[in-house]
């Protein structure tokens, strides 16, 4: 059937004549539609209108401490900051949570500030009888870790009592606080007697952290052997014993590439070859050190393959009238340990270095090992290859040490 023929010029209207368009900015379709109100509530469904916000509760002294202390953003709460805190701080404020966050956030930052400290050191005193020696392991941390013996008289004594008190309850805390007292050098002989006894000993063997209280008591066993030779108690079995640091220590290894140590190593390399040093060696009885010569009598650097690079351990004892300080080796071969100290071995903002680092190199004075620093500062200051070659020289000179063809 054929469709009516329309008259000419006429067609049918569309759908969207006569429908006004909507201008810039301007919805197509009406805000009252069903389309956009469809939209309208499947957004309120998918994103809730936010709550208002709510009032910051003002802080006082010590839940600003806590607070400051709890941010993870250490340079948004110097040093100033946190002792106000503490000062305004209300006594029943200062709780032991609070001040094991104080001690961790010194030690973590290396801040040796000692105002802070002082209070810490007060605060254990005043609170020891409710403080049980798995706290105070981690009140007592930054006082090792900072190289830092408090002003307060009874700090001291009070740790005495509490590692009498407690020294069998928790057996790896009164290790920590005694490796906390052994950088300080205060160790205290009726501890060293409990947990050298066999019965402390036995009991620590069957626990998981066996390995690390041996590691601990092997450093306690070296510090009595090195540092008090009028302790008479019992000492550590030597085959209890472990090396203490056999390895690099951990701060160390995770900033080795902020290190002097490669750039110094191809120096020694090029300045006496590389067979007349060791690097990383570990010396008995378990110190790292960064570098190694051996030296004859006459000052000549010596191929470190011909010689025993380790000093005896324990060190011969000395002559009556000899300071114990100056062991005696019956070895004309010198050892002469080169040590990195690097921006991180000291504590902020000062000259004092870190417990560990004092420790060591007093232990390995003590043993008979030439001690030459190399600090960061001057080491930073040197421009290039050349100059640290030069640099070397100087102060391998300055010992009175020789190599090459005059060498020897």
């Amino acid at each position: 059937m054929r469709k009516p023929r329309r008259e000419p010029g006429s067609r049918a209207p569309r759908p969207t004549e006569g429908a006004t368009c909507a201008g810039p900015g301007e919805s197509c379709f009406p805000s009252d539609g069903p389309l956009m109100c469809a939209l309208e509530q499947e957004r309120r469904f998918r994103l809730p209108p936010k709550p208002p916000p709510s009032l910051q509760p003002v802080l006082h002294g010590g839940q600003r401490l806590e607070a400051a202390l709890s941010c993870p953003r250490f340079l948004r709460h110097p040093r100033q900051h946190l002792i106000r805190s503490l000062a305004e701080a209300r006594p029943e404020e200062l709780t032991p949570h609070v001040m094991v966050l104080l001690a961790q956030h010194l030690a973590r930052h290396r801040l040796r500030e000692p105002q802070l400290l002082e209070a810490i050191a007060h605060f254990l005193v005043v609170q020891e009888m409710q403080l049980s020696s798995k706290v105070v392991q981690k009140l007592v941390l930054p006082f090792g870790r900072l190289n830092y013996l408090p002003l307060e008289q009874q700090f001291m004594p009070c740790l005495e009592r509490i590692l009498a008190r407690e020294a069998g309850v928790a057996p790896l805390a009164t290790v920590n606080i005694l490796m906390s007292l052994c950088q300080l050098r205060c160790l205290p002989f009726r501890a060293l007697h409990f947990v050298f006894s066999p019965g402390f000993i036995n009991h620590i063997s069957g626990t998981p952290h066996a390995l690390i209280v041996r590691r601990y008591l092997s450093l306690l066993d070296a510090a009595v052997e090195l540092e008090l030779p009028g302790y008479r108690g019992p000492r550590l079995p030597r085959r209890q014993q472990v090396p203490i640091f056999p390895q690099p220590l951990i701060t160390d290894r995770a900033r080795c590439k902020y290190s002097h140590k490669d750039i110094v190593a191809e120096g020694l390399r090029q300045l006496l070859g590389e067979e007349k040093y060791r690097q990383d060696l570990t010396v008995p009885p378990g110190y790292c050190t960064d570098f190694l010569l051996c030296v004859s009598s006459s000052g000549a650097v010596l191929p470190v393959r011909t010689q025993d690079p380790f000093l005896p351990y324990p060190p011969r004892s000395c002559p009556q009238g000899q300071a114990a300080s100056q062991p005696t080796t019956h070895d004309p071969a010198q050892r002469v340990v080169l040590m990195l100290r690097e921006r991180w071995h000291f504590c902020r903002d000062g000259r004092v270095l870190l417990g560990s680092r004092a420790l060591r190199e007093r232990h390995l004075g003590l043993m008979g090992y030439q001690l030459l620093p190399l600090p960061f500062e001057e080491l930073e200051s040197q421009r290039g290859l050349p100059q640290l070659k030069s640099y070397l020289r100087q102060k391998l000179q300055a010992l009175g040490l020789r190599w090459g063809p005059e060498g020897g």
